[in-house]
């Protein structure tokens, strides 16, 4: 009974260890909740999908203190290619700046952060790729994240491979906060 209950305590501090490392550093959206299902202006037009390929607003704070820059990724780990999906990448986002409105991931408007940079997705181009899964899986999870990152930029552009900036991302990390949405066709 005892190694049970240490054993649950143990899972318990596992489950929250994402929210302590995190501390006050929030990521938040108005049009998305944790747990939720992506809606159609998050989807991707293209791929047998007919979404309208917009990103969310996203607002964040309480980011740890030295923090340089941001970036800002979306992620489907459920993508069967083996490696995983990215959606969008954007880095170099000064930290000033604690908000992406609604439509920054359409690099034509030029409504991104001045001086970010939105690197090419695993859809082949640069800017947000909405949620497009194959017919028939289970629901995907799309990890919105918000990266806190020690240095003002990255040495990189916008042909660096998702791979790449990931990479980049995990050896200058302060920290990090995000929305996991769903979407399922």
């Amino acid at each position: 009974m005892k190694k049970r209950r240490i054993v649950g305590l143990m899972l318990l501090f596992v489950l929250f260890a994402g929210q302590i490392y995190a501390g006050d550093f929030v990521l938040t959206s108005p049009t998305m909740l944790t747990g939720s299902s992506m809606g159609q202006e998050q989807l991707f037009n293209g791929f047998g999908c007919s979404g309208d390929n917009i990103s969310p607003e996203l607002n964040w704070s309480g980011e740890p203190s030295g923090t340089k820059s941001f970036a800002v990724t979306v992620y489907d780990p459920d993508a069967p290619t083996g490696s995983g999906w990215w959606h969008w990448l954007v880095f170099n986002i000064p930290p000033s700046v604690h908000q992406l409105v609604k439509g920054s991931g359409t690099v034509e408007t030029g409504s991104a952060p001045a001086g970010s940079v939105q690197a090419r997705t695993d859809f082949g181009s640069t800017g947000y790729g909405g949620a497009c899964p194959p017919e028939g899986n289970k629901p995907h999870r799309y990890q919105f994240t918000v990266w806190a990152l020690d240095v003002e930029t990255l040495p990189l552009d916008k042909d660096a491979s998702g791979a790449m900036v990931g990479f980049f991302l995990g050896q200058h990390q302060l920290g990090q906060a995000g929305i996991t949405v769903y979407y399922g066709r």
